[in-house]
C-alpha cells in the first residue's frame, strides 16, 4: 500500500503534510497517546474514536514503518511548532561564501600586497577566498613561477587565514584555498 505525503514550499520553509483522521487507510495502527506513551497495535476506529473522544486528532507521523506510527495530538498546533522549529534553526545557519582571487605569474610586489590585503579583509569577515594564478601561452611551461606567487600569498595572508587546500594544477590554473583561522 502506498503512502501519501504532501510536501509544501512556504516562506522558504518545506512543510511535510502528514496524513490526518480519517486519511490514513490502514487498518491497524501503532498508537502513542498524547502524553508521549505507547498503547500498542489497535485498529484505526479504536485509534479514530480515542481521538475524538480527547477532541484531538490522529496524525500518521512514520507512514512507511509497519504498522503505520499514528500519534494522538494537536494537528494545528503540532504543524506550527514544526514551522517555527525550521525557521529557528535556518537562522542559526551561517552562509559561507567564497571569494575568488586572480593572479598571474607575473604580478608585481605591490600589486599582491593589494589582492592580499583584500583576501584578508575576506578571511577577517569569514567568508573563504579561492586563489587562483592563470597561466597563459608559454607561461604554462613555468608552474613554479607560480607556485613561487601562491606561496608568497600565503605568507601575507597567514594571519587571519589558514590553507584549507594547497596548490593544485588544473587546466591552465594553478588554485588553492584559504578558510579562516578559528579563534
Amino acid at each position: 500500500m502506498a503512502s501519501f505525503l504532501a510536501i509544501f514550499y512556504f516562506g522558504g520553509v518545506i512543510i511535510k503534510d502528514l496524513l490526518i483522521n480519517e486519511e490514513i487507510r490502514a487498518k491497524d495502527v501503532r498508537l502513542i497517546d498524547s502524553e508521549g506513551n505507547q498503547i500498542g497495535v489497535v485498529p484505526i476506529s479504536r485509534a479514530l474514536s480515542m481521538a475524538n473522544e480527547k477532541k484531538l486528532d490522529l496524525v500518521n507521523i512514520s507512514p512507511n514503518a509497519n504498522p503505520p506510527v499514528c500519534k494522538i495530538l494537536d494537528y494545528g498546533k503540532y504543524k506550527y511548532d514544526s514551522l517555527k522549529k525550521e525557521k529557528e534553526s535556518k537562522k542559526k545557519q551561517k552562509v559561507i561564501n567564497v571569494k575568488e582571487i586572480r593572479l598571474t605569474p607575473s604580478i608585481d610586489k605591490h600589486d599582491i600586497e593589494v589582492k592580499a590585503k583584500h583576501a584578508n579583509t575576506f578571511l577577517k569577515s569569514g567568508d573563504r577566498v579561492k586563489v587562483s594564478v592563470r597561466f597563459r601561452g608559454r607561461e604554462l611551461g613555468h608552474t613554479d613561477i607560480g607556485k613561487t606567487v601562491l606561496d608568497k600569498f600565503k605568507e601575507l595572508t597567514n594571519e587571519n587565514g589558514v590553507v584549507e587546500k594547497d596548490s593544485t594544477m588544473e587546466g591552465r590554473n594553478m588554485i588553492m584555498f584559504l578558510s579562516p583561522k578559528q579563534d
